[in-house]
């Protein structure tokens, strides 16, 4: 079956100028032919029409850090909520963010296998998910959740499906790092070094040594490419991710010239996830002290690294940490990307295409390009313009994924 989505703007995620009167041909899953309107010729057959109404036509949007397990950090609150809720809990935040626009998410931690294949059989209506089920931490660091009372409140308990976080040494590591293989995760997540969320560290320490990092790295290579993706906030700790050949720095609170240099060097992607300290503060009355203290320390100097990353060159892929905020309010963060001096073209390209490299992806998504995966969105306003537009979801009027729609509210605006 073919489908013509026609009569808007083309912003095609490669950061090509904006073509008007654009028109994009799908038959089934895959985008058949994108150009002008006059230039297309409909097939023989019947053809389903989207009028895009003026609107402007987008990849379908990623973000490359999100836990749709979890939603706000209240600790009584999670404390008290049965475990299998939270499964359920999740198909509404899953609903929410492909709401947005977003039709691919990398989550960070958290989704196990059974979540991505409950999307991928249609029980659930949500993003493409790729995962990295746990993450890892050394004892002590962000992930451990043992507290000062000396009793423990991990974010991801370990279950069948669900590795335990903790380990330390190369072997520990190294075996670590098979358990998630083993248990599905398409991405190894480490943290590098300490949080803002965490009870027992700070953003500046430094998690693992160079050699474990450089382990991990191994083992996920030994797996056909398997990348890993570093919770790195504190400089020394992101230097050490980067020397290893870890794949996206995620954060990068604490960024100096070096760090930087190394990024551009080795060609590492940084997920700044600007949202994060921010949504801390906006809910600093269910948040626990301590992360709301280091929040108000991280917030600035955030906000100033990822300018300066931006200025040198690094390569930057949207990431939110959706899960810290609420899920389906992750388009927030780009209107904050162009506040540290991004453009909104350069904003939107590091939503779609680079988002999609960093996942390893772009061979099917991040563009809307003749052979892709037809994920498509329709905005009712011109984010170029005013990118803090689609901070409202009901701006986003079409949502297209694998050729099917899953959000159609055109004339409602």
């Amino acid at each position: 079956m073919y489908t013509l989505i026609h009569n808007g703007t083309l912003l095609d995620g490669t950061g090509a100028e904006p073509l008007r009167d654009a028109a994009v041909l799908v038959k089934g899953a895959r985008i058949q032919a994108v150009g002008r309107r006059s230039d297309i010729t409909l097939p023989d057959g019947d053809v389903v029409l989207f009028d895009a109404g003026g609107g402007t036509i987008l990849p379908g949007l990623i973000d490359a850090h999100v836990h749709v397990m979890i939603e706000g950090v209240n600790i009584p609150k999670m404390m008290t909520t049965p475990f299998s809720l939270n499964f359920y809990l999740a198909a509404d935040r899953l609903r929410r963010t492909l709401d947005a626009g977003i039709t691919t998410v990398r989550d960070a931690g958290g989704a196990d296998l059974g979540v991505k294949e409950a999307l991928e059989r249609g029980l659930l209506s949500g993003p493409r998910l790729q995962i990295s089920v746990q993450a890892l931490t050394i004892t002590g660091g962000h992930g451990d959740g043992w507290m000062p009372s000396g009793t423990t409140f991990d974010l991801w308990p370990s279950y069948p499906g669900m590795p335990a976080g903790i380990a330390d040494g190369v072997e520990e590591v190294r075996k670590k790092v098979r358990e998630v293989l083993r248990a599905g995760a398409e991405v190894i997540k480490v943290s590098s070094t300490g949080g803002v969320l965490s009870p027992t560290d700070h953003p500046e320490f430094t998690q693992y040594s160079q050699e474990e990092l450089e382990v991990m790295v191994q083992e996920g290579a030994y797996r056909r490419g398997v990348k890993v993706m570093a919770h790195a906030q504190g400089v020394e700790g992101i230097k050490n991710a980067v020397r290893a050949g870890i794949h996206s720095i995620e954060h990068g609170i604490y960024l100096d010239d070096d760090a930087i240099e190394l990024m551009l060097e080795h060609g590492t992607f940084l997920v700044p996830t600007l949202l994060a300290p921010v949504a801390v503060l906006e809910s600093a009355d269910e948040m626990p002290e301590y992360g709301v203290r280091k929040a108000e320390e991280a917030v600035n100097a955030h906000r100033e690294s990822i300018a300066k990353a931006y200025k040198a060159g690094v390569k930057i892929a949207m990431g939110t940490d959706a899960g810290v905020m609420p899920h389906g309010t992750n388009l927030r963060e780009l209107g904050l990307m162009c506040d540290v001096g991004m453009t909104p073209m350069d904003v939107l390209v590091a939503t779609t295409k680079v988002a999609a490299e960093c996942l390893g992806w772009d061979d099917r998504l991040g563009t809307v390009e003749v052979g892709k995966l037809a994920d498509i969105i329709v905005t009712a306003t011109d984010p170029l313009a005013d990118i803090r537009s689609l901070e409202d979801n009901d701006n986003i009027v079409l949502v297209v994924q694998d050729g099917r729609v899953v959000k159609d509210i055109r004339g409602q605006k």
